[in-house]
């Protein structure tokens, strides 16, 4: 059985608005912020996410997000391996994903995302997308949460799990400052 992971960038008010200011939020772009050191440090802990990945699973804007960053045509062996990943986009209203490689689901999504749990063995991880992850929380289909914790409050705006259904036990599985200035925490779910 597949281990559904919620992997998030998160400021540390739990703010994910607009983190590379194209949303045109006043306090978005923070993620432009960081430090050389640190985007290294984050880049080499998403791309082992993504070496131990079956697949990727997101909602139909960050599919958009994605290919319009340039994932569809971006060298490296982390863009390749994202590339080749199995992609699964849960839409109603999509056609084709935009991200090379994607299938749209547009059954139900729960029942679509425990077919996905039960068809994969290692890790399917959902980047972003948080109306997608409070759905997966409030059906209980989320296994383990990792956030990157950023050094920025943004003070408004939307945050993480924002809205979530019932409250949740979580258990510390690992904390690891990356770089100088991020914590990586990863929660397993109860």
């Amino acid at each position: 059985m597949g281990i559904l992971v919620l992997s998030e960038n998160v400021c540390l008010d739990g703010g994910i608005q607009d983190p590379i200011g194209q949303d045109g939020f006043d306090r978005g772009g923070w993620f432009a912020r960081l430090a050389p050191e640190d985007y290294q440090a984050w880049a080499k802990i998403e791309y082992d996410e993504a070496l131990g990945a079956d697949a990727l699973l997101m909602g139909r804007r960050t599919d958009h997000f994605f290919a319009g960053a340039g994932w569809n045509t971006r060298e490296g062996g982390w863009a390749d391996r994202l590339r080749e990943i199995p992609k699964y986009v849960i839409s109603a209203t999509l056609d084709e994903p935009e991200w090379i490689g994607g299938t749209v689901l547009r059954g139900d999504a729960i029942t679509e995302v425990a077919r996905l749990k039960a068809r994969y063995e290692r890790d399917i991880v959902v980047y972003g997308s948080n109306q997608l992850a409070l759905t997966l929380m409030d059906h209980g289909l989320v296994d383990q949460i990792r956030l990157t914790v950023h050094p920025f409050v943004l003070g408004c705006g939307d945050r993480l799990l924002e809205g979530v259904a019932a409250r949740t036990s979580l258990s510390v599985v690992s904390v690891e400052t990356i770089g100088t200035n991020l914590v990586h925490l990863v929660y397993g779910v109860s």
